[in-house]
Order: C-alpha cells, then structure tokens, then sequence
C-alpha cells in the first residue's frame, strides 16, 4: 500500500502536526514493510523539505489547488491521507476543496476542530444553513463531508463531528512527541540537576512544548513568585522554541521579549530558565530528571497533546489545567493532578505546593500517567491507521 501524507508546510522543528507527521510517517514504514509513505507538502521556503517528502504546491491557496491535485494523484498513492489543522495551510481552507480535485481516496485527520470557520468573510449565523445535509463543513470543507474515513484524536473533536457532519470518526490518540526513557534515564536527575547547578531539595518543574501565549507560561512565572514569596524555593525549566507557525518570525520575537520582561519584573530570573527551542533526547533527559511538569494551558490540556503524552510516559506526575469538556482519561489524582483554574497563578501555585506536600500522591499520579501513556505508543497508532486506509479501499470497492 502506497500512503500519501498531506502535511500542508511539513517543518516538524517548527510545528506540532508537523513532528507527528513525521512520527506516524516513520512507524507506517518500519512496522509494516508492504507500506510505502511519502510526505505532501507546500515548497517550503525557509528550509528544504525533509527525506521522504515532495513539495506538491507552493502554496495552498484557491489558485494553486488544481496543481496540487495534479499533483498529488500523479504520487501513484492508494490513499491521500490529509492532515488538517488551519496553521498548517497558512489559514487557508482552500485544500479543503481536494476531495473535488482528485482521483485518489482521501482519508483526513482533524488535528483542530469546533472554534474556525473558511471563509471568514462568512457570517456565523449563516453556517449552520450553509452545512445542513453535511454536504459542506465550515472547518474542512469537503474533507469532512466526502472523506472515505475522518479520523480525530480525542473525544471533544468526535462530539463536534457527529453533531455537526452526522459521521462516527475513528478515533486514533496521539503519541508522544519525543524519545522516550533512555537506558540511562535512571540517571538523568543527577545529571541535569548538576548541570543546572541545583541545591540539593530544590524541586525542577518542567514547561514543555512550543511557547506560545496560550500555553499559559506567562501565568506560570507568576506562579513562580509567588512560591518564592511564600518561602518554597522551585526552578523551572521552560523547554520549548517560541518560533512556530502558529507563531512565525516577529510575533515569536515579540512574544518572546514579553516572557523575558515578565521573568526580570517579577524577579525569577534565577529560578526559570527559557531554553528555547531543544532536540528530543535533552527534552527526554530534562522529563526524565523532572519532579513534575506544569502545564498550566489558558484552554485546559488534553491527550490530544504530544508534549503532555510525552511526560506521561517518562513518569513525571503532571499539573495540569482542565478544559471546558474535561478530558475522561485525565483523572485528578490518578493520571494527573489538577489545577483548578486557568490563567491563574494563585491556582498553579496551590497546584504545585499540593504537589510537594504528597509526595506519595506525585508517586501515584506518575505511575498512572506512565500507564495511560503506554497504551498509546505509535506502533498501535500505525496499526490503527492501516486498518482505517484498509476500511476506505474496502469502501471503495
């Protein structure tokens, strides 16, 4: 089987549904010989594409999407396989017209569903009208209503799907974003703490992921202040790159410069580092050597998160905040420990002092994380999406 992978700008250092692509990409070929898997996506212009992938447009846009349907079909693939979320086409729906376009069957993961609309010239009341009969989505287009198979990652996009295009998804979770415990991860707390020069009873609290202001690390160095005005000695490690597409060039420069204002106003800078951006194995030893990893987003976390998969499945107990439709498998106390309010540094502080006080609690909360994390490895994710390519061809048939 032939899979082609639709990643609309494919720079997994730069974006989330890029580094999963990859990921996926890497599992469907090593864990099944018979799949060959090429990756589609726009000519990049600030950096070469990839191995393994093909620029098959150079943009996304109304005007470029007969070519790109040219070219996709020419990939001789069984399957297109669309990877949707809106940042990923430069906040263009316009590849949501391909199922009009090509020959081939398309199957389409929605990354990001129920908050966006294309075009936004629409009015919103006028949607509801425009999708009655599922033959139109305000998100994806025709992807939603004319893909052979939809797929989402967590249960809230489900909900949306059937209420919305009347379809049952698959739902195939995601997996961690980085390389998990290393042989030697046993020793990676006296190795980091001591190349970060920590005093012995110090706690390290890990942020990490792309650093964008919805991720809710401005809420989280006030937090930090707190804690010290409160006489509780932390250092935290924010481990992420502020460069992405959801948050490009200036806007990453920018936002970057407000984090470090907000570090020296409140007077941390010697208890919260920015990393910046880091590969997989100093992220996987940072997890590792981690008393806990605080991710305090303004939305609530879910497991549609690579970064929060990731700290589960190195064994550090997880503060998370909670979304609006609580995710089921993050349970306070079992999966994850629960910071009551977002965009709270009061709520993060208390969050995190509960945290210390119960060490046998984090014990537990990391041990539950570390399980739930291990049923979602990409070996079972890949197998999952061969039986959804397998399910569209029989389809087809």
């Amino acid at each position: 089987m032939r899979v082609a992978l639709v990643c609309g700008t494919y720079a997994p250092e730069r974006d989330g549904v890029a580094d999963y692509v990859r990921r996926l990409a890497d599992e469907l070929r090593t864990g099944d010989p018979g799949t060959d898997v090429v990756v589609a996506a726009r000519d990049d212009p600030e950096a070469s594409l990839p191995d393994g992938a093909v620029a098959v447009t150079p943009t996304w846009s109304l005007r470029d999407l007969p070519r790109a349907a040219r070219a996709l079909d020419a990939l001789g693939a069984d399957v297109v396989h669309v990877q949707w979320a809106p940042s990923a086409y430069g906040w263009s729906g316009a590849v949501g017209w391909l199922p009009a376009l090509l020959r081939t069957p398309v199957v389409t993961t929605l990354h990001e569903y129920g908050w966006w609309g294309w075009p936004r010239w629409v009015p919103g009341p006028a949607w509801p009208l425009l999708e009655r009969g599922g033959r139109l989505d305000r998100e994806s287009g025709l992807l939603g209503p004319r893909s052979r198979a939809l797929v989402v990652t967590n249960e809230g996009h489900a909900d949306v799907v059937r209420t919305r295009l009347q379809r049952e998804p698959t739902l195939i979770p995601i997996g961690p974003n980085v390389p998990g415990p290393g042989a030697d991860a046993a020793g990676a707390r006296h190795r980091v703490r001591r190349r970060l020069g920590l005093a012995d009873g110090v706690p390290l609290l890990v942020f990490f992921g792309f650093v964008h202001p919805v991720k809710g690390v401005r809420e989280l160095i006030d937090a930090t202040a707190l804690l010290r005005d409160a006489g509780v000695d932390v250092h935290v490690e924010v481990a992420g790159g502020f460069a992405s597409l959801a948050l490009p060039g200036e806007e990453a420069r920018s936002f970057r410069a407000e984090v470090e204002r907000r570090v020296a106003d409140r007077g941390v800078g010697d208890r919260v580092h920015l990393t910046g951006w880091v590969d997989g194995t100093e992220v996987s030893e940072l997890l590792s050597a981690a008393d806990a990893v605080v991710l305090p987003f303004t939305a609530g976390v879910t497991t549609k998160s690579g970064s929060l998969l990731a700290a589960l499945e190195h064994g550090a107990p997880v503060l998370a905040t909670v979304a609006d439709v609580r995710d089921p498998a993050l349970v306070d106390g079992v999966t994850v420990l629960d910071v009551d309010a977002r965009r709270d540094p009061p709520a993060i502080a208390a969050a995190i002092r509960r945290l210390l006080d119960a060490p046998g609690l984090a014990a537990t909360v990391g041990r539950g994380g570390q399980e739930l994390a291990g049923r979602r490895g990409w070996p079972g994710i890949a197998a999952m999406h061969r039986a959804v390519y397998a399910s569209a061809l029989g389809a087809r048939a």
